[in-house]
C-alpha cells in the first residue's frame, strides 16, 4: 500500500503541477463558445503537459535535465496551481446541479467505474512490454542519465521525436522505472475523462459512460509507451479545432486562440510519434474551408512548430532526413538501409490485424440519428472515416491506430445504439403485444445481472494486476525472469561484463542490461553485419570494437554451438531461463 500511495501521490503533485501551468495559460485564452467547465479543467491539465514536454525539451537541449531542475519547474507549476484552487473550486461550486440519474445512468456509471478499477493497479507493476524495453525506456534513461538530448546509435530508433519520452526521462531522475508507467496511465485517464465529456454534451450520459468504458478497455495502462500520450494530443487537438469552428462563425479574430492551441497539441502529438502527421492533411482541410488569412495560419504553424520543430530540424541538419528514418525513400538514407527499410515496413505487415470489436460498429454510426442532427457528431464520424481509410491503406496495425481510438470508441457507440436499436424492433416484432410489460422488468434483471458478470471480471483481472506488483527485490526479479525472456542473463552481464556488450534476439531484454549495448536487426549495428561464423574472424572482429561478450536466445546458441571453432572462441559466461552469454576470446588455444 505505501508503494502504490507513494507513486500516487508523486502523480497527484505532477496532475496538479501540470493543471496549474495549463489553467494559468488557459484562463487567457477566455472560455470557449460551448463551455464545459469539467472538460475545460481536463483540457487545461493537458496543456500543462504539454508545457512541461517543452520545458524539458529546452532543458535537455541545454544539458540541465537534472533534478534540481525538474523538481523547481514542478515545484512551480504545484504553487501556481495552489494559487489557483480556490478560485477553481468556487466556480466547481457555482455549477448548477444537474437532474437526477435515471437507474440506467447509475447503472452505467457503476459499469464504467468497474471497467476502470483493474486500471489502477495496472501501472504498479515493472517494466516489463517489449517497446518500453526496447527503447523508450532506455532512451529516457540515457536522457536522465546525461541531462542532455543525445543520438545513441545502438538504440533501434535514435533519431526518432521523443517528446512524451522527455516526461519518462524526468521521472527516472527523481523517481524509479515504475513512476513512467503514470505518466503514460494519466494521459488515458485525461483523454477518457474528456470522451465522457463530450459524449454527456453531445449524446447523453448512458453513451458517455459506454464511450468511456470501450476507451478504457483498449487502453494501455501498464507500460510506457507513447500512444496514450500522443491519443491525448490528438483528441485535444481535435476539441480545440472544433471549438475554433463554432467560435469562427461569430467572432473569427478571437477563435484564432483555439486554433492555435489545436495546432500545439498536434505539434505535441507529432514531436512524440510520425504517425500524427497524418492528422495534418484533415485538420488543413477543416481549417481552410473557413479561415485564408495568412495572419492565423501563421500563428496557427508557429503553434504547430514549437513542440516539435527541433526534433525535425535536428534531423534534418544532421542526416538530411526531417523524418528519419521514414522519410529514407524520399530524402535519402542515412543510419538504415533499404534492407532495414523493407524489414521495417514487413514487420509491420506481419502485425497487422483488426482492431478490437468493440469499435467494429463504428460502421454504423452514419446511420445513427445524431449524425443529421449534431454537427460535432458529424464531425467526429468524419475523422473516424478519414483515420480508418489512413490507417488501412498504410500499416494496418492496430498500434498505430491508438491515436484514433478515443474518438473511435464516441462514434462505435452510436453504432452500437444502432444495432442493439435493430435488434430490440426485430424482437419487438415477435413479441406478442400483450408482453409489452415485461421488457421493463427483464432490462432491470438484465442490469444486475451485467454488474455482477462486470464485477467479476473486473475483480479477477484486478487481482491479475496486484499479483504483479513487485515491490521487494526478489519478487521483482522473480517476475522480470518469468516476464522478460532473457532477463536474467542480460542482468548478469550488465552486473560482471567490463567492456562492450553485443546481443542478439533479445532486444526486449536491453533495458535490464548493460547500458548501452549493442545489435539489432536494423541500423549499424544490425545482426546481418556481424556474423559469428566463422568464429575466428568474428571474435577478432568484436574484439578489435571492445566487446568483451555476446548474448544470445538458446536458440541461437545451439546452431552456433555445433560449430568448434565457435566453442573455442566463445566461451560461456552463464546460461539461464533460455539464453546464454558468452565471453569473446580473439586469441583462443
Amino acid at each position: 500500500m505505501i508503494f502504490a500511495a507513494a507513486h500516487y501521490a508523486a502523480l497527484a503533485i505532477f496532475a496538479a503541477s501540470c493543471w496549474g501551468f495549463g489553467r494559468a495559460l488557459f484562463l487567457r485564452l477566455g472560455s470557449p463558445m460551448r463551455g464545459d467547465f469539467w472538460l475545460e479543467t481536463a483540457m487545461a491539465t493537458a496543456l500543462g503537459v504539454g508545457i512541461f514536454i517543452c520545458a524539458f525539451q529546452l532543458l535537455g537541449i541545454a544539458g540541465l535535465l537534472k533534478m534540481p531542475a525538474v523538481l523547481l519547474i514542478v515545484a512551480v507549476g504545484f504553487a501556481a496551481a495552489c494559487v489557483q484552487m480556490p478560485g477553481w473550486v468556487r466556480q466547481a461550486r457555482a455549477l448548477a446541479p444537474g437532474p437526477r440519474l435515471s437507474w440506467v445512468e447509475k447503472v452505467a456509471l457503476a459499469a464504467l467505474a468497474l471497467v476502470a478499477l483493474p486500471t489502477l493497479f495496472e501501472p504498479l507493476a515493472p517494466p516489463a512490454a517489449f517497446d518500453e524495453l526496447m527503447y523508450h525506456l532506455p532512451y529516457a534513461r540515457q536522457v536522465a542519465q546525461s541531462g542532455t538530448l543525445g543520438i545513441h546509435e545502438w538504440l533501434r530508433y535514435p533519431w526518432f521525436p521523443y517528446n512524451y519520452n522527455l516526461l519518462y526521462a524526468a521521472a527516472l531522475v527523481v523517481g524509479d522505472d515504475v513512476l513512467p508507467h503514470f505518466l503514460s496511465a494519466l494521459a488515458g485517464w485525461l483523454s477518457v475523462w474528456m470522451v465522457y465529456r463530450l459524449g454527456l454534451a453531445y449524446l447523453n450520459r448512458v453513451l458517455a459512460c459506454a464511450a468511456a468504458a470501450i476507451w478504457l478497455g483498449m487502453g494501455d495502462y501498464a507500460s510506457a509507451l507513447i500512444d496514450m500520450g500522443v491519443a491525448l494530443f490528438v483528441l485535444a487537438a481535435w476539441i480545440a479545432l472544433w471549438w475554433w469552428n463554432e467560435a469562427h462563425s461569430e467572432r473569427p479574430d478571437e477563435g484564432v486562440r483555439w486554433l492555435a492551441l489545436s495546432a500545439f497539441f498536434l505539434g505535441l502529438a507529432a514531436g512524440s510519434k510520425y504517425q500524427a502527421l497524418t492528422f495534418l492533411p484533415l485538420a488543413a482541410w477543416f481549417v481552410v474551408r473557413r479561415e485564408r488569412r495568412p495572419l492565423a495560419w501563421g500563428v496557427a504553424l508557429l503553434c504547430f512548430l514549437l513542440p516539435c520543430i527541433y526534433w525535425f530540424a535536428r534531423n534534418w541538419l544532421m542526416t538530411g532526413d526531417p523524418f528519419n528514418p521514414i522519410g529514407a525513400k524520399l530524402f535519402g538514407f542515412s543510419n538504415w538501409n533499404p534492407a532495414d527499410y523493407k524489414n521495417q515496413l514487413d514487420d509491420v505487415r506481419a502485425h497487422a490485424a483488426l482492431p478490437s470489436f468493440l469499435i467494429w460498429p463504428v460502421l454504423l454510426a452514419p446511420f445513427s440519428r445524431a449524425w443529421r442532427r449534431t454537427p460535432a457528431v458529424h464531425a467526429a464520424i468524419v475523422f473516424c472515416a478519414y483515420s480508418l481509410i489512413v490507417w488501412a491503406l498504410t500499416s494496418r496495425y492496430p498500434r498505430y491506430m491508438t491515436a484514433s481510438f478515443p474518438l473511435l470508441a464516441l462514434v462505435a457507440v452510436l453504432g452500437w445504439q444502432v444495432l442493439l436499436g435493430w435488434i430490440a424492433s426485430g424482437l419487438h416484432r415477435l413479441v406478442p403485444s400483450g408482453g409489452a410489460a415485461w421488457p421493463a422488468r427483464t432490462g432491470v434483471v438484465a442490469a444486475g445481472l451485467f454488474l455482477a458478470l462486470l464485477a467479476v471480471v473486473s475483480w479477477r483481472h484486478s487481482e491479475r494486476r496486484l499479483a504483479h506488483i513487485a515491490i521487494a527485490p526478489a519478487a521483482r526479479e522473480a517476475f522480470l525472469r518469468a516476464n522478460v525472456p532473457g532477463y536474467a542473463v542480460m542482468n548478469f552481464v550488465r552486473e560482471h561484463a567490463t567492456g562492450r556488450v553485443y546481443q542478439i534476439a533479445l532486444s526486449e531484454a536491453i533495458y535490464y542490461g548493460p547500458n548501452p549495448i549493442w545489435g539489432d536487426t536494423l541500423g549499424p549495428w544490425r545482426y546481418a553485419d556481424f556474423p559469428l561464423l566463422p568464429a575466428a574472424d568474428a571474435a577478432r572482429r568484436f574484439a578489435g570494437l571492445g566487446f568483451e561478450a555476446v548474448v544470445m536466445p538458446d536458440a541461437v546458441a545451439t546452431t552456433l554451438a555445433a560449430d568448434e571453432g565457435f566453442r573455442r572462441h566463445f566461451v560461456p559466461m552463464i546460461e539461464q531461463d533460455g539464453a546464454r552469454a558468452y565471453r569473446i576470446l580473439p586469441n583462443a588455444p
